[in-house]
């Protein structure tokens, strides 16, 4: 295993009717900016929720961040933030608005052009306006983490950013806030928790042996719960599990101690920025192209990953591991998540559009050996198609 630190700051309050405690989490002197995305916050009540739980303070709203948040809606944000002098962010939404809002939560603050925040992964970071969350959409875990990604637009640049600042002082997980949430919406939230968790797992061993069982269990109540979640929206037990296993999958603590490869990430954040397909769903594309093509790399980790996670465990290696990767792929389909670049009328002319950002953005020493170079990255998008 290898040496780590571990802090995670956020508070956690979980569970049915947890909106009220906004009254006692957010200090009664704040001026509050409440971030969200569309009319569904709206139309669900939970903003009017948010809303009463703030009472008497100082509260104004900020909505439209979209579902990939763009610099040039979040600048508006940060305007208004400077203009009306507040000091307080709660974000109500899923890990766009949370990653949206932690972007404003520094560029608030930030001296110089906030642009130099994404381009330099968050090195340049000094602080930040404290902010917490009621998130509504389980899925990237950004409600307690310190990362975030953010697009412009006017480039078609997609990048992410990290920093100890920007960490949510607490986030509110009530389940039901998912009951009304599209059936498309479920499944790309399993996926992109899915993909978080093998990030961090599926790379080669250190003998992490608490880390992966960890995974493993998180990846397997996934698989556990995932057609329930979709088939029964009011299953409280269900979204419950799928809601704390998205914030698990990426709050740091299955990925302390470990490699971490993260080109899945790198190379789907391309295909969103180029294509505007859901972030999930460029995840479901890659992996199991890169696991793929990466087979002899990653191969002890992916006959573990069949056995344990799939249930693999006849047949010589290679048709274990073209069995886990199958699974895997199977998993995504019957989500309703297509895996192939094809399916999106995407062929060869995307590989070299993706390939050239990629290059352009410097993302040319990906994975945990830092050996995807844009060669193999092609590689793994031919191998998508």
């Amino acid at each position: 295993m290898l040496n780590f630190e571990f802090h995670n700051p956020t508070r956690i309050v979980f569970g049915a009717a947890t909106v009220p405690s906004l009254a006692q989490l957010v200090p009664p002197t704040a001026r509050v900016l409440v971030l969200f995305g569309g009319a569904s916050a709206e139309k669900t009540g939970t903003l009017a929720e948010v809303r009463r739980a703030l009472g008497t303070r100082v509260v104004q709203e900020f909505g439209g961040i979209e579902p990939n948040p763009s610099y040039e809606t979040l600048m508006r944000a940060v305007e208004q933030v400077r203009r009306e002098q507040l000091d307080f962010l709660l974000a109500v939404g899923g890990g766009s608005v949370i990653d949206g809002t932690k972007f404003v939560a520094v560029a608030a603050q930030y001296e110089g052009d906030p642009w130099t925040i994404l381009e330099t992964g968050g090195a340049t970071v000094s602080g930040a306006l404290p902010f917490g969350t009621v998130l509504t959409l389980p899925a990237t875990g950004s409600e307690m983490n310190n990362g975030s990604v953010v697009t412009r637009k006017a480039t078609q640049t997609k990048l992410p950013f990290r920093s100890a600042h920007v960490f949510p002082q607490f986030s509110v997980l009530d389940p039901t806030k998912t009951y009304t949430l599209p059936e498309k919406q479920i499944a790309n939230g399993v996926v992109d928790a899915f993909v978080h968790i093998t990030e961090q797992y599926l790379t080669y061993p250190v003998q992490a042996l608490v880390q992966d069982r960890f995974a493993e269990g998180l990846l397997q109540t996934l698989v556990e719960i995932a057609p329930q979640a979709i088939a029964a929206p009011e299953d409280y037990a269900t979204r419950s599990n799928l809601m704390w296993t998205a914030t698990l999958a990426l709050n740091g603590l299955i990925g302390a101690g470990v490699p971490q490869d993260w080109a899945t990430h790198m190379i789907g954040h391309e295909l969103t920025a180029l294509y505007d397909i859901d972030h999930a769903r460029t995840l479901a594309i890659v992996l199991p192209a890169l696991l793929d093509v990466q087979r002899d790399k990653k191969r002890a980790k992916l006959l573990q990953y069949g056995q344990r996670v799939w249930g693999i465990s006849n047949g010589s290696e290679e048709q274990r591991i073209d069995a886990a990767i199958e699974a895997t792929r199977g998993f995504f389909e019957g989500l309703g998540i297509p895996t192939r670049l094809s399916a999106y009328g995407l062929g060869m002319a995307a590989v070299d559009n993706v390939v050239g950002q990629l290059g352009a953005h410097g993302m040319t020493r990906l994975g945990e050996h830092g050996d995807v170079d844009l060669a193999l990255s092609r590689t793994i998008l031919e191998t998508a198609l």
